[in-house]
């Protein structure tokens, strides 16, 4: 997409600083929040689901928190962190153009231990949100020495392993979701239908729209799902308007509105996890400088945008928003907008913070079927593990490199989908253990730093069945 130069002069759009004219920065700042807008609010929607109080349960009659709560918290504090980043404050913000978003990555983890335990999963949940937060604005100060430990053979395996750990997800919502799992509708073609018009929409518009089109695809694809439902009756105008009138016009968040409990597996959980997270912000602050400034990233910029990670998610979990990170497809979006202001951003992160306080946005976006969010699920986590696999294709796949990858990949997708094998073990070690998500990431790193450089060809031959890796990444090929 060519650069519209009326925006500014090259060297000012290469400027985090500069502000284009605000009839041109208002419309760039709100295709930043359509790029990120439905994997913002998908967290909650899962999180809720696997709690008992999502799509299909009757919320109200049992006493259930609302789901809507917490898609109105993702969109105000993904906003708020947003602007930490973009603004910033002492050392807190890269002062970049940095969207944030609720992170997907700890999805693994929040599934546990919130599963099927309704309202009282919540104050555990966000106190663990909370206070990995803080720790994980603690990083900032030594982010730069421990990415060593983080290489692509760790961040592609966790990464896909993420996406692994949620394939099955969407797989379960264009069906009809966990509630319809036992009635004869799940898995019927309507529902099917549903999810594939996401599906195939998103996939026409990614490969054969440009511009903001292509760039906002599944929420292009998510809204054609929504009017296919609408027609089919599986979502009513009298439904969306029952909804609409019981929301409030205006909601002011509450802190600790589920209370305070201290749980050490969600600690530890959100904690192992910040390290991920960190380096995952690391990666977009530095395709941001390339991409839009034709620079490496400084220091400060790196430290400064995990200080702001963390605070942001410290901040939402005290008010029952899910853990916030930066979103790489802004990355894309500069990189294809040219634009690099951060002036931009800010606007994009004020429009989310307004949503955020209009608790009617929240339930319209409750109405959605959960087959059409299932289209978009699918499309989204696998882009998940092809992220993952992406970066794997930067490891020197030698034999040192195929056992670590091996072993950890072994325990942790068999401990995910065989959760009985640990469960003689305390509940806190069960819950971080059938994550998945730790224990392969535990496994890698510390593999990768107590095994020597290369193993002899003679010892990997013999259990790999021949078949012992002889492929080279694109790094290190020797």
């Amino acid at each position: 997409m060519a650069v519209d130069s009326s925006i500014g002069t090259p060297e000012q759009l290469r400027d985090p600083n500069y502000t284009p004219a605000l009839h041109k920065a208002v419309p760039l700042g709100i295709q930043h929040v359509l790029a990120m807008f439905v994997s913002n609010v998908t967290p909650a929607i899962i999180v809720a689901g696997a709690a008992g109080f999502g799509f299909g349960s009757e919320a109200g009659a049992q006493g259930f928190p609302d789901m809507k709560y917490m898609i109105q918290m993702s969109m105000l504090f993904a906003g708020i962190a947003t602007l930490f980043q973009t603004i910033g404050f002492g050392p807190v913000g890269a002062r970049l153009p940095i969207v944030q978003g609720t992170s997907f990555a700890f999805i693994p983890i929040m599934i546990p231990l919130v599963a099927g335990r309704g309202g009282e999963a919540l104050p555990m949940l966000f106190t663990g949100v909370f206070l990995g937060g803080l720790f994980h604005a603690m990083l900032g100060t030594v982010i730069g020495k421990i990415r060593f430990a983080l290489p692509p053979l760790v961040t592609g395996l966790v990464v896909t392993m993420i996406g692994l750990a949620l394939v099955k997800v969407g797989i379960q919502y264009a069906a009809g979701g966990v509630p319809a799992m036992d009635t004869p509708e799940y898995g019927s073609l309507l529902n099917w239908s549903a999810a594939l018009v996401v599906i195939f929409v998103t996939l026409g518009l990614k490969f054969f729209a440009r511009g903001l089109l292509s760039v906002s695809a599944v929420a292009v694809g998510i809204v054609a799902g929504y009017l296919f439902a609408l027609a089919t009756g599986m979502v009513t105008i009298g439904g969306i308007e029952t909804s609409w009138d019981r929301a409030a016009v205006l909601e002011v968040p509450l802190p600790f509105k589920y209370g305070f409990d201290f749980s050490i597996a969600a600690v530890v959980g959100f904690c192992l996890m910040a390290f991920v997270s960190a380096v995952e912000t690391v990666g977009d602050v530095s395709g941001i400088t390339k991409g839009g400034a034709g620079r490496e990233a400084t220091d400060r910029e790196i430290a400064g945008a995990t200080y702001a990670d963390g605070l942001g998610t410290a901040i939402a979990g005290a008010f029952g928003a899910l853990p916030n990170t930066s979103f790489s497809q802004n990355v894309g979006l500069i990189a294809m907008t040219g634009v690099m202001s951060r002036h931009v951003v800010t606007i994009g992160a004020i429009f989310l913070i307004l949503c955020g306080l209009v608790p009617k946005v929240g339930a319209v976006i409750s109405t959605i079927p959960i087959e059409v969010l299932g289209g978009g699920v699918i499309v989204m986590f696998g882009m998940v593990v092809a992220a993952g696999i992406s970066m794997l294709s930067d490891v020197n796949w030698n034999r040192r490199n195929m056992v670590i990858f091996a072993i950890a990949l072994s325990v942790g997708l068999g401990l995910q989908l065989e959760p009985k094998a640990v469960q003689y073990l305390p509940e806190s070690v069960q819950i971080l253990m059938t994550s998945g998500l730790l224990p392969a990431a535990l496994i890698a790193i510390l593999l990768n730093l107590i095994l020597p450089e290369e193993l002899a060809s003679e010892a990997t031959e013999e259990v790999s069945g021949g078949l012992s890796g002889h492929g080279l990444g694109s790094l290190g090929r020797d």
